[in-house]
């Protein structure tokens, strides 16, 4: 009886046994066992970390192509505006020329005013700005070269050139009171001793004996010469 009793035991140990080694293979299979590897990642998730890597990778470089390129659009926008004189608050402001005698639309005409002169009108050709520097017009007459005196005291102000603005000069051909002096019909204008394109201008026929001219002046009326 014990015989066949023992008998059943180990007959039913053997069924739990292989019960229990069943479930553990089964749990294997289904899931990662205690004391997996974190290494054991499925392949489908390493492909998505890789994706989300490349993806971040491209957006860095995106944004350095996005910055470089901000940097040269201000290099290139500073070579074209950073032209010019600091102001002293970072800002650039224009430097402006002094005026050549080719820079100018040149045209005279005769005052019969202060016993008569011929009044020189300067306007600076289109798209130009310069300066007329605070100094004597130069006025020569004939083949000699003589030149006009200061008809004023002082030297006058600078006058910027620009747009419809408009300098005038008066020029005394004549001061003496003497028959004598050259008969003339043009005058050479220049700006300055050392302009290196002076004009010709015709004004009638004139009587040139120690010439003066005025200052450049803004009105007309200021550049009328007193001697």
């Amino acid at each position: 009886m014990f015989g066949n009793r023992r008998k059943a035991f180990l007959v039913s140990a053997a069924l739990v046994g292989g019960t229990l080694l069943m479930t553990a293979c089964q749990d294997t299979e289904d899931g990662a066992a205690p004391g997996a590897s974190a290494t054991d990642v499925p392949a489908a998730d390493v492909s998505g970390a890789d994706a989300a890597g490349a993806d971040a990778s491209k957006g860095a470089g995106k944004g350095t192509e996005q910055g470089a390129g901000k940097e040269a659009d201000a290099k290139d926008g500073g070579s074209a505006e950073g032209s010019g004189a600091d102001a002293g608050d970072g800002t650039k402001v224009p430097v402006q020329q002094a005026c050549g005698a080719n820079d100018i639309s040149w045209s005279t005409r005769s005052e019969s005013q202060a016993g008569g002169y011929i009044l020189i009108m300067a306007k600076a050709k289109q798209g130009i700005t310069c300066i007329l520097p605070a100094a004597l017009p130069t006025v020569a007459f004939g083949s000699d070269g003589t030149e006009a005196g200061p008809a004023e005291q002082s030297v006058g102000d600078a006058v910027t050139l620009s747009g419809a603005t408009t300098a005038y000069a008066g020029v005394n051909p004549k001061t003496t009171n003497t028959d004598g002096g050259k008969e003339l019909d043009s005058i050479i204008v220049g700006v300055g001793n050392e302009d290196p394109d002076p004009v010709s201008l015709e004004v009638g026929t004139i009587t040139v004996d120690k010439p003066v001219v005025t200052n450049w002046h803004t009105t007309p009326a200021d550049a009328v010469p007193s001697a």
